[in-house]
């Protein structure tokens, strides 16, 4: 993406609007937001095949193209096309049959059981068998795995943790039962294991090719970037890096070969995304909600849209991954680790005004890191840190935090001044003006923030710093996508590697923990435990929670069934295309 450049004058003037916009509560917000469909169904007649032309709107994607290794959404977005999940699921993320595999959960055995359909192959027509299912757990289990992959949920399986440690050379709790069943027993089972990512490894890889790789060296095998094998709709026919994906139709695609020729996926800044659709040179894209009214009434695409299990958030580094340990260590020192600190910060930015002003009011403020999909478990009531730079500063001077120098800025509580770096990643004409008010923001209650390097960042470089936790990263703002599972535990576990603001505490466990008992299987329980670790969270406040998302996708009138609901998205096998290229406006 490239950074936008906007005089200090426009900056100042969007900071003054934010700034003295009024704080709405979160229903007014949903109930002002446009109303979207899920499902398009233009009519007409089929054209023969086609190539289906999708906008994979950011940043160049980085190319790791196993859903055992790949952290980055985009790269996930790409995965989809021919090495789906091994299950399916539905509206509220639950693991259903209707997808590869079906799963009978066991809870007094504390089994799941894998059942593969039996025929099937690899888009290289080799079979594929149960010992695709069972090889991904020996690789994210090895000693030598290099991704972000391992945590609880793999832990959870019995003799798991033996072999991750060398003490064993097989995993005893992957029972195979035959060519196309696997059970597989666990430690505990525990309420999520019937959510979708929550506790069954969705990941199918083909053994037959990746078996002969080094695991250690596995994220930069050609069969990883160039020429990954896969199970779904269509096969990868070329890879230029970082840029496009040329796709075809897999022959053998368990639901039948699709009746698109293609898909080719070109990577689209997002400045540049808007004008592309309208002048008809792709089919579908995820547009920027930021640019919402320069296309909510464009007459040669369908927008279709729903609040997304996604948010973005405002982190602190609070310590480092401890690689040896395995877990995340707080560094008590930092002065991010200072809870008032956090606070203040938080109630010194408008979020309410920046989803309205910056998002055409498809962004809602956000008061918690479990988002309003998950509707028995997302706590409306928790707490939430509305705008109010007076309360900021008493927070600040209660806990210390005071000028003395006179200089403008707060010193830490023992007297020394501090400069937080803030990292931010680069994209859409919003990105700057919004790092620059959270920076202003910041300024305005006597908290002194500078971007890292004086500039936004490319993406993949953002998180590659912020992953290593580099020193020169105090603040960042990010956001997440948060699976099917609305356990957090994830991403803020001791464990999780994914916890980037390394905070951990014995309460956290503790409160994860009675989330994740067997005492969670009685639905009231399990409520109140979530809410019992949404309020905690938003105390310590180790992220702040900034805004949850509606996601839009601009679809082409020549395209026909397509479906972005959750637990309904589109069979490609199904998608049609009425003419031979792009309507144009």
């Amino acid at each position: 993406m490239s950074k936008l450049l906007i005089k200090r004058a426009s900056l100042l003037a969007a900071t003054l609007t934010l700034g003295s916009a009024t704080v709405g509560s979160l229903a007014p917000v949903y109930a002002a937001a446009p109303k979207f469909n899920t499902e398009v169904k233009n009519e007409g007649t089929a054209i023969k095949g086609g190539v289906l032309k999708y906008a994979l709107v950011g940043d160049p994607f980085e190319g790791v193209m196993s859903p055992m290794l790949s952290d980055s959404k985009p790269d996930a977005d790409i995965e989809a096309f021919f090495n789906p999940s091994l299950y399916g699921y539905d509206e509220n993320f639950v693991i259903d049959d209707s997808g590869f595999a079906k799963v009978e959960f066991n809870k007094d055995e504390k089994t799941a059981t894998i059942k593969i359909p039996e025929n099937t192959k690899w888009d290289d027509g080799q079979p594929l068998t149960i010992d695709d299912v069972i090889f991904p757990y020996y690789v994210v289990g090895s000693k030598d795995y290099t991704g972000v992959r391992y945590d609880e949920r793999f832990e959870n399986i019995e003799g798991m943790t033996e072999y991750h440690k060398g003490e064993a050379k097989e995993i005893s709790g992957l029972e195979r039962v035959d060519d196309y069943t696997l059970k597989v027993h666990y430690k505990n089972f525990n309420n999520s294991m019937m959510q979708a990512g929550g506790g069954v490894s969705e990941y199918v890889a083909p053994k037959h090719i990746l078996e002969k790789e080094d695991i250690a060296k596995l994220e930069d095998s050609p069969y990883v970037r160039k020429n990954p094998v896969g199970f779904g709709p269509f096969k990868v026919k070329s890879v230029v890096p970082g840029e496009s994906v040329e796709l075809v139709a897999n022959e053998y695609y368990y639901k039948g070969k699709p009746k698109l020729d293609g898909v080719v996926i070109d990577v689209v800044s997002p400045t540049s995304a808007v004008a592309e659709m309208k002048a008809g040179k792709y089919d579908i894209a995820k547009l920027p909600t930021d640019e919402y009214e320069t296309f909510k009434d464009a007459k040669n695409f369908t927008n279709l849209g729903q609040v997304s299990n996604a948010y973005t958030y405002i982190g602190f580094k609070m310590g480092k991954w401890d690689a040896k340990k395995g877990e995340n260590v707080m560094d008590p020192k930092k002065v991010t680790a200072n809870k008032a600190l956090r606070q203040a910060m938080a109630y010194a930015i408008d979020n309410n005004a920046v989803g309205e002003k910056f998002y055409n009011g498809l962004r809602i403020s956000a008061n918690s890191p479990i988002v309003p999909v998950y509707k028995d478990y997302y706590n409306k009531d928790a707490k939430a840190y509305k705008y109010d730079p007076e309360k900021a500063k008493q927070v600040l001077a209660k806990a210390g935090f005071k000028d003395k120098d006179g200089d403008g800025f707060v010193e830490d509580p023992k007297g020394k001044a501090f400069k937080l770096k803030f990292a931010s990643m680069s994209g859409g004409e919003t990105a700057e003006p919004l790092a620059q008010y959270y920076l202003e923001a910041w300024k305005q209650v006597g908290i002194n923030v500078e971007l890292v390097d004086g500039r936004l960042m490319e993406m993949n470089a953002f998180y590659e710093r912020v992953e290593k936790d580099d020193p020169n990263v105090d603040v960042f703002q990010a956001a997440w996508s948060t699976g099917g599972d609305p356990d957090p535990a994830g991403l803020y576990s001791r464990i999780a590697q994914f916890n980037y603001s390394r905070f951990s505490s014995k309460e956290n466990d503790q409160l994860l923990a009675d989330i994740a008992s067997d005492k969670s299987f009685d639905p009231a329980y399990k409520k109140e435990a979530f809410f019992k670790w949404q309020d905690y969270f938003q105390e310590e406040l180790p992220i702040i929670p900034t805004l949850f998302r509606y996601e839009v996708t601009a679809v082409n009138k020549r395209v026909s069934n397509y479906n972005i609901k959750f637990g309904s998205e589109t069979d490609w096998e199904t998608v049609e295309l009425l003419a031979d290229k792009p309507a144009a406006e």
